[in-house]
């Protein structure tokens, strides 16, 4: 057998035994792109978001996810299209309220194409679904109409998780509910790796049922109780593992949030510093 060939099976077979690629004996895999959601960096996007993004692109980021639902901090579409081509900053995707697929949702895909973007996700479901099942059922049917709309532009519709899509809801946990009742064809998932931490779920276990259906990622790592977040180096939770066992990665946005930090820009440096040394 080829070498190549040796060692693209070999680490198939260990990513699924949860077995850091590493283990081959040399290094196969690392980060080749590192984003940052604007979440992780608000307060100084506040501030002034023209220079939060030129010291990011410092920093050494190469993508940013930009933050429709806090309305781009202020900037125009065209603002944000020429702070991000002079920074030679990339934004993939942005972050969306849920309910802009039910407004002007053909508009929004058209801005989106302008940036050059891929993906509009949802950090979330109205909170309707926290109660209700059935309307987890109802927005799942929301997300495939606006999926064919988004895929005549080339986009892709997602949703992101949060803590509490771990929470049972009559007896079923709202994000398996969404996943079984979307079609992969037209919904991706952006998978929070910290916030699934802190609603007590098991990242690399979702990942391993629903690898076919992640293709986006928030690296956030937390302390030891789960409560909340922290450095990326500094967490309990193995991202090396977890990130050797992501198929063909670098089709994949990864993104660090952070969302408690004393100084935010000191705290988006050291976490780029520890993915850029990881390698599997």
């Amino acid at each position: 057998m080829h070498r190549r060939s040796f060692l693209a099976s070999a680490a198939a077979a260990l990513a699924r035994r949860h077995v850091p690629l590493s283990a081959l004996g040399t290094p196969v895999g690392k980060l080749n792109r590192i984003g940052i959601e604007l979440y992780a960096v608000r307060g100084a996007m506040k501030a002034n978001p023209e220079k939060t993004l030129e010291a990011l692109a410092k920093i050494g980021y190469t993508d940013v996810e930009l933050l429709w639902s806090f309305k781009n901090f202020g900037q125009s579409i065209k603002e944000v299209k020429a702070s991000l081509e002079a920074t030679g900053l990339k934004a993939p995707s942005a972050h969306m309220a849920p309910d802009t697929i039910l407004t002007e949702w053909e508009q929004r895909c058209a801005e989106v194409k302008e940036l050059g973007m891929t993906y509009l996700i949802a950090p979330g479901l109205p909170s309707e679904a926290n109660r209700s099942i059935e309307a987890v059922k109802l927005w799942a049917t929301r997300f495939n109409n606006a999926g064919e709309v988004a895929r005549r532009y080339g986009l892709w519709i997602a949703l992101h998780n949060e803590p509490n899509h771990e929470k049972p809801v009559m007896g079923q946990k709202p994000i398996e509910v969404f996943l079984a009742e979307t079609d992969p064809k037209l919904v991706r998932f952006q998978l929070d790796v910290g916030n699934m931490l802190m609603g007590g779920g098991d990242p690399l276990d979702f990942l391993q049922r629903h690898r076919a259906r992640c293709w986006s990622f928030h690296l956030k790592n937390v302390i030891a109780d789960r409560t909340k977040d922290t450095e990326l180096a500094r967490g309990v939770f193995d991202l090396k593992t977890f990130l050797s066992a992501v198929p063909e990665l670098d089709k994949k946005p990864c993104f660090v949030e952070q969302e408690g930090s004393g100084d935010e820009l000191v705290s988006a440096k050291e976490n780029l510093e520890y993915l850029r040394g990881l390698t599997w």
